[in-house]
């Protein structure tokens, strides 16, 4: 029997699959294209494109649709990518524990791993102190979420979490947690020109017709504010901003508002203000992955954590205020 291929076709064995064509699968669906993801992996998009084909016919059938809009997995490519992805995580977590093992003989290493804020380069300050001669390497991230599977994958020792209240985290199993502030509010950043600046409490509703930035990758920060707007009855705009810089920019010009950690600084032409009732709170924690630290090691990771919050609690005269209303401190901190 002989095989005929179409014109312009020629035949190529299928292949076996391999590490390297998960990570393009999975580039190609994250990116939404395989031009975007060939960029990303340093090819180019001909022969990512070639490479697809022959993945797709080493599984038998079509793993995305290709349209104007860009490349979506089909029903078969999202089981393959379901089944990919923890692959790859378990390849990445096994090259850190490498990497960590050849670097051993160099001395310790600490892998830290936040969200923004800035307690973390108080932290960092005194985790450096104490510990001269460790190599602590930060990892900052706008995902709780993501922090704590680097946790789990062994590509973090600790991470510094928040959980917005109502929205639980996802913990994965092993993961510990030692918990800072269990509700730690979130403030208002206004214009100093706002009418609202002028009082020491503001109340939700007063800014229903304000603008509010939102930072789409951040764990429910969308979903808090608008189970907030809910219960006050108010239905705002928003402004979808990632880039901090133009977040204070706009807050400062007066075009929109934000929601704010409470150790946040008040730029220029701006002030921070606590919401009436505080319907917008996070729980603060350590994260830590199972076998990272002794107990003694944790502790004093904690302490100092605790010693960096509070140390700009207290300087912050808004928020110094609010913890004297509020009780304070928790001990623990």
């Amino acid at each position: 029997m002989c095989l005929v291929l179409p014109a312009g076709h020629s035949y190529a064995p299928p292949v076996e699959l391999e590490v390297r064509h998960l990570r393009a699968l999975c580039a190609i669906a994250d990116a939404g294209s395989v031009r975007k993801a060939a960029l990303q992996l340093g090819m180019t998009q001909p022969s990512l494109t070639t490479q697809l084909r022959r993945i797709e016919g080493a599984v038998g059938g079509l793993l995305f649709t290709r349209g104007q809009t860009g490349s979506r997995p089909t029903p078969l490519g999202h089981s393959v990518l379901s089944r990919a992805r923890p692959i790859i995580a378990e390849m990445s977590a096994l090259m850190a524990a490498a990497r960590d093992a050849a670097a051993g003989a160099g001395g310790a290493r600490l892998r830290v791993g936040s969200l923004g804020g800035r307690v973390v380069t108080g932290w960092l300050r005194r985790l450096h102190a104490r510990l001269p001669d460790t190599d602590v390497a930060i990892h900052i991230e706008v995902s709780a979420g993501t922090l704590l599977q680097l946790l789990a994958t062994n590509q973090l020792d600790v991470a510094f979490v928040h959980e917005t209240e109502g929205f639980p985290l996802l913990v994965p199993p092993g993961v510990g947690q030692r918990v800072l502030m269990t509700r730690e509010p979130r403030f208002v950043a206004l214009s100093v020109t706002h009418p609202a600046a002028a009082h020491p409490v503001v109340g939700i509703a007063e800014l229903a017709d304000d603008a509010w930035i939102v930072d789409p990758a951040a764990d429910h920060e969308w979903s808090a504010l608008q189970r907030a707007f809910t219960t006050a009855g108010i239905d705002p705009r928003l402004v979808h901003v990632r880039d901090t810089t133009t977040a204070a920019d706009l807050v400062a010009s007066g075009e929109a508002v934000r929601a704010c950690q409470p150790t946040a600084e008040a730029g220029p032409g701006t002030v921070l203000r606590p919401l009436y009732g505080d319907p917008l709170t996070v729980e603060l924690s350590l994260a830590t992955r199972p076998g990272a630290l002794t107990t003694q090691e944790l502790d004093s990771l904690f302490h100092d954590l605790a010693d960096a919050y509070r140390s700009l609690a207290y300087a912050n005269p808004t928020y110094r205020s609010w913890l004297h209303r509020n009780g304070g401190m928790p001990p623990h901190a």
